[in-house]
Formats: C-alpha cells, sequence, structure tokens
C-alpha cells in the first residue's frame, strides 16, 4: 500500500522561508512523477511543482516562480518543495501526489498524502 507523509508545514512571517517534505513508502518508484499541490480556502486545487524520476521538473504557476523549488532523492523516496519569500497568498494547505509515467504537467495524480498546513502572516 502506497502511503505518502508530508512534513514541514507551519507558520511563517512574510518573506521567510519553509522547506516541505514528502517521504513515499509501499512501492518502488521509479518512473514516477512526484508533485506538489496545494488548496487555499474557498479556491481549487493547483499544481505547483512536480519532478519525474530523473529530474526534470516544472514549476507551473506563475505567482511562484522563483521562489519555489522542488528536488526529489531517490534513494529516500523523498521529495522536498523548498519556497522562500512566502507570501500571505501562498497560505494553502500543500499537498504531496505521486503519479505514473513522466508528464509533469498532468494533474490526475494516482496517490495523495495527508497534506500539511502553510500559512503566511503578512
Amino acid at each position: 500500500q502506497v502511503q505518502l507523509v508530508e512534513s514541514g508545514g507551519g507558520l511563517v512571517q512574510a518573506g521567510g522561508s519553509l522547506r516541505l517534505s514528502c517521504v513515499a513508502s509501499g512501492r518502488t518508484f521509479s518512473n514516477y512523477v512526484m508533485g506538489w499541490f496545494r488548496q487555499a480556502p474557498g479556491k481549487d486545487r493547483e499544481l505547483v511543482a512536480a519532478i519525474t524520476w530523473r529530474g526534470d521538473n516544472a514549476v507551473p504557476i506563475d505567482s511562484v516562480k522563483g521562489r519555489l523549488t522542488i528536488a526529489r532523492d531517490n534513494a529516500k523516496n523523498t521529495v522536498y518543495l523548498q519556497m522562500n519569500s512566502l507570501k500571505p497568498g501562498d497560505t494553502a494547505v500543500y499537498y504531496c501526489a505521486i503519479r505514473r509515467g513522466t508528464n509533469i504537467a498532468a494533474t490526475n495524480y494516482d496517490y495523495w498524502g495527508q497534506g500539511t498546513q502553510v500559512t503566511v502572516s503578512s
């Protein structure tokens, strides 16, 4: 059974940084994309960043480009989201997810974590 466990969320002031981590377990995750989504209150869930097994990555939301970086440690089955220069608009529940294949633009994922709250105060 695949499990994804996120950590690293919390409360931070605007301009601060956080690093989210997500550990996957339950199978071998070669040829899988790992991604981070977020959902703010009253808004749809959106893909923030995704990364392939090889390390090809994308940050699809313009508002976070240059501030958020995704990285992956395949030996640890872990994906990270480094978030710098955080803004109140980044406040959301952040979810880790995983899907088979190499399409980093896709938004239909197979497995999801429980989410971690990120709150940015002004």
